[in-house]
């Protein structure tokens, strides 16, 4: 589980655009960071009966690397997806004996340079080849995780024919090689004993010429040990021995460990694998955020992210109450806050009916929490790349939100009454049924607040992205509910209601003034939308909703005038829909320059690695224009001078990654963070974690994390 959580908090990079690029025969893939080869060993053929060899060859480019079948502290094996035809059989993979790697206090096993990982396919006696074509067909579908200071995840699919007739050994030397570097068995079985937290473990029958040498050890299953928790090692005569700490965390409690020790044998790094019997009983596994006892520590983002842990998850619901609370003091809530406040105003004596309606409103807010959330899962498990505020990347929403808050602006304003727009069953519903405004109220609420992540709510929607189902949406209705909390206590506290002004005339007058709320958040969702769709599709719609403000003028008036301007201005609201409307919801094409400065340049992972491998800070203003947060964040703590400054003194180059468009790239490095939604600041040092800053940035803030570079 460690490893897992550890991987999360180091993938930070990670993209599915770095995925490896086929070359011509489609036996090889190559990116910036590894060179892949499908290669093969058949020197008598691939004949019924015979055995052949099969490879996938990875070259990394200087200080990376990919990882072994237990990578260690962090990191993800290479996995070989083999499609064979029918009547050969792959075997497991023959892993040569991996390197220890440091990345700061991680400790990881795996490969630099170049690396072999082999196999053996057996080919049945009963195989019968194709008379008109004697060849196998090979395919490979390879995944990797690439790493050097940042991790990237990678993948290719290869093809290889193989003659069944002739010989294919032109990688024979490739093969020669991977065999000497595979761990020799050793001829006795060792042993290892638990006591406390440790695990005292004995290898004899390990040549003589290994005796005194400080060697490395390698458990073949991972989450068992803490390899970067410090631990001992001695020679007792022949005999090899270790006290390495166990895991708190382990994933299992096995009775037998395969492991790899690995020294210096005639000048040349030998491996030798042997498997020890384990006796006594193992310690109980701790939850996460309890002490280890084994020195290892353990850092906080093992308390944000961690799935199926019940400290995290305590911790997880308390972050979405609390958020979804401080969600009520978001810029983006504003207007539906102000519709609230008239609605307790309007009758305070009436205890048992805003009861009632309190209840009704906390049910559409947390009902439509849910449903975002269900949605969520249900795109993620089809593979969708998506995140928290995902429904304002969609132009046609945008344009139906400001659509909507024109005309609640309107009828705030005065302009008209629903009842003069609606049949009048529908009127008289809304005024039968305050609980069914109440509840549509908190269906607004919820649609209009997703966009905004509030502080300790981020973590838990990250949360919230990795766990299965069920957990998931516990923590989307208990955000729900602490977005609700606030106005359900005041309904059912008539305290709070004696508190506000009594009715009179000043309702009228608060009413209007609540229009102009509504309008800024017009002009607020037509920027949005120009950021989308350029300016064009802004002036479209700004276009349609005067006409549309028009047409609920006319049918607002009196006389014999009404009928006439009402269908001219329908007539003119559709025909300009048909001409006009279609760039509303065009997505133009990305420029840099709409949306970076000369001081910020646009985010990419290899921006981000090309930057750190020139041992250069980096600082990423993951963002949105949908996301108000943002923007003051924005105007302000990313535009004050000595903020600015301490930048430019200490060399960090400023990038943006802009998530006003659905982007899956960015979407993928905000999930690796444990993030799903933005604001989302993170500063890269060379050689150092990632430094995660709060969604409520202040120059403060940013200046402390600077000043520790």
């Amino acid at each position: 589980m460690i490893r897992v959580l550890v991987t999360v908090v180091l993938v930070l990079l990670s993209l599915s655009a770095n995925s490896a690029l086929p070359l011509a025969g489609s036996s090889t893939a190559q990116t910036e960071q590894v060179h892949a080869e499908l290669i093969a060993h058949a020197p008598q053929g691939a004949k019924p009966g015979s055995e052949v060899w099969l490879g996938l060859k990875l070259t990394h480019q200087p200080h990376w690397h990919t990882y072994w079948k237990n990578p260690g502290d962090s990191g993800q094996a290479t996995a070989l997806q083999w499609s064979l035809p029918s009547g050969l059989q792959a075997g497991p993979i023959a892993w040569p004996t991996p390197q220890v790697l440091r990345i700061g206090s991680l400790i990881n096993y795996g490969y630099e340079q170049t690396v072999l990982l082999a196999l053996p396919v057996q080919v049945s006696p009963d195989f019968k080849p194709s008379v008109i074509n004697p060849t196998v067909d090979i395919g490979l579908k390879a995944n990797w995780l690439v790493c050097k200071t940042e991790c990237i995840p990678q993948e290719a699919s290869f093809s290889l024919k193989l003659p069944v007739n002739s010989s294919t050994a032109a990688h024979a030397g490739d093969f020669q090689e991977q065999s000497k570097q595979l761990p020799r068995s050793l001829p006795g079985a060792g042993s290892a004993q638990i006591e406390a937290n440790f695990l005292n473990i004995a290898i004899a029958d390990l040549p003589a010429a290994l005796q005194g040498q400080t060697l490395d050890l390698f458990p073949e299953q991972g989450e068992i040990t803490e390899p970067s928790a410090p631990w001992r090692q001695n020679w007792q005569g022949s005999v090899w021995r270790a006290q390495v700490p166990i895991s708190a965390y382990r994933s299992a409690s096995p009775s037998q460990l395969a492991m790899v020790v690995a020294g210096t044998l005639d000048g040349q790094r030998q491996g030798f694998g042997s498997t020890v019997a384990i006796e006594g009983t193992w310690p109980a596994i701790k939850p996460l955020g309890a002490p280890t006892g084994t020195g290892a520590t353990s850092s906080s983002s093992d308390l944000r992210i961690a799935p199926g842990m019940a400290t995290s998850m305590w911790l997880a619901l308390v972050g979405a109450l609390v958020g979804g609370m401080i969600l009520n003091l978001m810029p983006c809530v504003f207007p539906v806050l102000a519709i609230k406040v008239m609605s307790f105003t309007r009758k305070p004596g009436a205890v048992h009916s805003h009861r009632v309606q309190g209840v009704a409103y906390s049910s559409g807010v947390v009902l439509s929490f849910m449903a975002l959330g269900a949605l969520m899962l249900a795109l993620r498990s089809a593979g969708d790349q998506i995140g928290w505020g995902f429904q304002l990347q969609s132009p046609a929403v945008v344009a139906g939100l400001a659509i909507m808050f024109t005309l609640i602006g309107l009828n705030l304003a005065g302009v008209y009454e629903f009842g003069q727009l609606l049949p009048s069953s529908l009127a008289s519903l809304e005024a039968k049924n305050p609980v069914v405004n109440a509840f549509l109220s908190g269906v607004l609420a919820v649609l209009i607040a997703s966009p905004c992540t509030a502080p300790f709510m981020g973590a838990s929607l990250g949360l919230a992205l990795s766990l299965p189902a069920w957990d998931a949406m516990l923590i989307f209705s208990t955000l729900g509910l602490g977005m609700a909390l606030p106005y359900l206590a005041a309904s059912w506290f008539p305290r709070f209601a004696r508190a506000l002004p009594r009715p009179g005339a000043w309702m009228n007058v608060f009413r209007h003034a609540m229009a102009f709320p509504m309008f800024a958040t017009v002009v607020w969702l037509l920027w949005v939308l120009g950021q989308q769709t350029g300016v064009d599709g802004a002036a479209a719609l700004m276009t349609l909703l005067v006409v549309l403000s028009m047409l609920v003028w006319a049918l607002h008036l009196h006389g014999r005038a009404r009928l006439p301007l009402a269908l001219m201005s329908l007539v003119l609201l559709l025909g300009l829909g048909a001409s006009i409307g279609p760039y509303v919801v065009h997505i133009s094409p990305q420029t840099t320059s709409s949306a970076q400065n000369e001081r910020w340049q646009a985010w990419s992972a290899n921006k981000v690695s090309a930057l750190l491998a020139q041992n250069k800070p980096v600082f990423v203003d993951f963002t949105a224009a949908w996301c108000v947060t943002c923007q003051v964040n924005k105007k302000t703590t990313l535009t004050d001078a000595k903020v600015l400054a301490d930048f430019d003194a200490r060399g960090v180059t400023l990038l943006r990654a802009d998530w006003t468009r659905q982007d899956p790239d960015i979407t993928e490095a905000l999930r690796s963070l444990g993030r799903n939604g933005v604001p989302v600041y993170v500063l890269y040092a060379p050689g150092r974690p990632a430094t995660l800053l709060t969604a409520l940035l202040s120059p403060s803030e940013v200046r402390e994390a600077l000043a520790k570079l």
